[in-house]
């Protein structure tokens, strides 16, 4: 951040405090106590995808069916404050949302080595409609806090697809199926760190991934902020 840009911040902060996201106390985007209450991904979850289980290493839908992925890190259930304040970014402007998640998901996991970040992409409509793309601006802030440099352009939408929030789980596979494209030229023969907000069904990472390996990427590891407790 330029002194610029840092001196626009500190006056932004006293002409509008943060307030918190979750309990709307003044002071934070995020505060204590509310990341305090937060939940956390459990110890028993899959090593593959992270859904929690009841203690076994691997889930039966990664058992079954492995992902092109090799491991998701996550650092919260998608619950509480932690879901307000993604619904927030992701859906009602609030840019300002991407680094205090960040922050707050990077105290309780460590950034996956990799040689390049890639954010899961938005199909051209919707990134215009919205004006940015969320997962983008996770993966800034993980790359300015890891080293890594971020590859916005690696991987493309190339499918416009009906929001997964909007489908019932069994629909969400077909729905991303063959909607990405890697860029070769980027993310060949190099080890990727897939990013995004929310791990659900895991078919939208599936489906990047798959994009990213066929693309040669040797190999693709996710961190998202938070995931569900279940597949739905």
């Amino acid at each position: 951040m330029s002194v610029r840009q840092r001196a626009i911040s500190v006056i932004l902060d006293i002409l509008f405090p943060p307030r918190c996201v979750g309990c709307r106390e003044r002071g934070n985007w995020l505060c204590s106590t509310c990341l305090a209450t937060a939940k956390r991904l459990p110890a028993a979850h899959c090593r593959r995808c992270a859904i929690p289980t009841m203690g076994v290493a691997t889930c039966p839908n990664c058992w079954r069916d492995p992902p092109a992925f090799d491991q998701v890190s996550c650092a919260f259930l998608f619950e509480g404050p932690i879901r307000s304040a993604i619904h927030a970014l992701k859906y009602h402007g609030a840019r300002h949302l991407a680094d205090p998640l960040v922050e707050a998901a990077l105290t309780e996991l460590n950034v996956p080595a990799a040689d390049l970040i890639v954010p899961v992409p938005l199909f051209a409509q919707r990134l215009a409609e919205r004006g940015y793309n969320q997962s983008t601006l996770l993966a800034r802030a993980i790359g300015t806090r890891s080293g890594t440099p971020l590859v916005d352009d690696g991987l493309q939408r190339i499918r416009d697809t009906p929001a997964q929030v909007s489908l019932p789980a069994k629909d969400r596979w077909q729905n991303v199926r063959g909607a990405f494209r890697a860029e070769a030229s980027l993310v060949g023969q190099r080890s990727v760190l897939l990013v995004d907000d929310v791990a659900t069904t895991g078919s939208t990472l599936r489906a990047a991934s798959e994009a990213l390996k066929r693309g040669g990427a040797r190999q693709v590891n996710v961190l998202v902020v938070a995931r569900t407790a279940s597949h739905q």
